[in-house]
């Protein structure tokens, strides 16, 4: 691994990955804690990345600000995600603070969404609680009524979220458990590059 800057190694990756993984090969999987350090994990979509993503630069999700997801977020803002792409045997491990994208951004990026998820981000109150299926149906409808006819704005409580990674670390499976993995730290400006032991 020749590279000193781990977002060319991650978009090389990246970019194997688009042509080879079958489904979602921008999955990955998000780890948060609330205030108590409880934590959680879920499956996300990686939707912008790169040095200079949102003017921060990282790696970039949506959501619902108000499901369990946004609010850890918001009570414990570090995170870390996970790349596991099985055909290609590499995974990539991120870890670093969140912050929300402007609203720009978000604005920018739910306008390019499909109608009807944009219609699905008003009817669902995201990880509470749903009584009968029909209720989230009726709503859909109601949503799709209010806006007929015209754009479907972006839901004050949807937004986007940014990773600043602090640490990336990238994997690739070997015979006989003789794994490589190249851990990159923040480093000021830069990156402290160290190779470690499977």
């Amino acid at each position: 691994m020749e590279s000193q800057d781990p977002y060319s190694i991650f978009d090389a990756w990246y970019a194997e990955a688009r042509a080879s993984e079958p489904n979602d090969s921008n999955a990955m999987a998000l780890a948060t804690a609330n205030a108590a350090g409880a934590p959680s994990v879920r499956m996300v979509l990686l939707k912008g990345h790169g040095p200079d993503a949102d003017g921060k630069g990282g790696f970039i999700f949506y959501t619902n600000m108000e499901s369990r997801k946004g609010v850890e977020l918001e009570e414990n803002p570090h995170v870390a995600l996970l790349f596991h792409w099985k055909s290609l045997r590499r995974q990539i491990r991120i870890e670093g603070p969140v912050s929300r994208v402007s609203e720009a951004t978000a604005d920018a990026y739910f306008a390019s969404r499909p109608r009807d998820s944009q219609l699905g981000a008003w009817a669902s109150d995201q990880s509470r609680p749903l009584d009968t299926s029909q209720t989230f149906e009726a709503r859909f409808i109601e949503a799709k009524t209010r806006f007929e006819g015209q754009d479907v704005p972006r839901p004050p409580h949807w937004g986007g979220s940014i990773v600043n990674p602090t640490r990336i670390e990238f994997w690739l499976d070997r015979e006989f458990r003789l794994h490589e993995r190249w851990i990159f730290d923040r480093d000021g400006d830069g990156w402290r590059k160290q190779m470690l032991y499977p």
